[in-house]
């Protein structure tokens, strides 16, 4: 093929491949079906126990909660939830890699389908690959099969612990842990420091199973500092929710997302849910 026909070809595709972004970009999507809505139980400031928490937030318009281990005692909670008709879908590990099979034990005496996790932290004196190393065989050796026997997926969390810094390094940390019992936690807001949140959708793909929803502006971080940059509400920050669904839909998510965000009253909490009904195009 000489040079000019070549030309033409890559103008013509190139052409096209614009038209179709116009289109895609034109076409909104909606998460409509596919989304439970929950938020961390604690985000409700409300008084009394926790099924005043609850009712209120089932009747602002949530399915479940996310709770931490041993938050609130096994049989309350499940009292709670079955008068309020709400679920607690999952339980909060966090960083250390101590302990998991409590955090476990509580998720299965709660009904919980999950424990989020997270690898440790790489800092001065804690090496990357050293952590890479021990966070897998921690999982390997104790963590996975105890899941496994208690019937728990265990869900790792991209979380600013400078580890795991893209989605490719996070889809091969997963796959090469190749357990039923492990995927990812994807949170949205915590990427958008160095990354676009749709390409780790993409490329994470089905390995995701819960999503935690927040925002963060690159604005607001340049202006005044890392941590200010999450003091926007769910769709005034840097995430391109429009993308994000697109993502989602074009993996098949269906799953819980959950708010992990400041809470308050009955207003704030209303609030949230409304913003979540936004970005998701529920």
């Amino acid at each position: 093929m000489e040079r000019r026909d070549f030309l033409k070809m890559a103008a013509v595709a190139a052409g096209v491949t614009a038209l179709s972004g116009v289109s895609c970009a034109a076409e909104d999507v909606s998460l409509r079906g596919r989304i439970k809505k929950a938020v961390g139980l604690g985000m409700a400031k409300v008084s009394g126990g926790p099924a005043d928490k609850l009712k209120l937030l089932r009747e602002v318009g949530f399915d479940g909660v996310e709770v931490g281990p041993n938050e609130v005692d096994p049989d309350v909670l499940n009292k709670a939830a079955e008068e309020a008709g709400m679920k607690v879908h999952g339980v909060v590990h966090g960083w250390s890699l101590d302990d998991i099979p409590k955090s476990i034990d509580y998720a299965a005496a709660v009904g919980a389908d999950s424990v989020l996790i997270v690898p440790g932290k790489v800092e001065d004196g804690v090496f990357y690959d050293e952590l890479y190393a021990r966070s897998q065989k921690v999982y390997r050796e104790v963590a996975i099969p105890y899941a496994a026997e208690k019937k728990v997926p265990l869900l790792v969390e991209n979380v600013w612990n400078n580890f795991l810094l893209s989605p490719l390094e996070m889809a091969r940390y997963v796959d090469e842990l190749d357990s039923p019992w492990l995927a990812a936690y994807f949170d949205v807001g915590n990427i958008l420091r160095y990354g676009w949140s749709e390409q780790w959708v993409r490329v994470l793909g089905k390995r995701i199973k819960k999503i935690h929803i927040k925002d963060y502006s690159k604005k607001i971080m340049e202006e005044k500092g890392l941590w200010p940059g999450f003091d926007v509400n769910i769709g005034e920050g840097s995430a391109n929710w429009a993308e994000v669904r697109r993502e989602l839909a074009a993996i098949d998510f269906n799953g819980w997302a959950t708010a992990e965000v400041n809470g308050g009253d009955k207003d704030r909490m209303t609030q949230i849910s409304r913003e979540m009904d936004t970005v998701l195009g529920l």
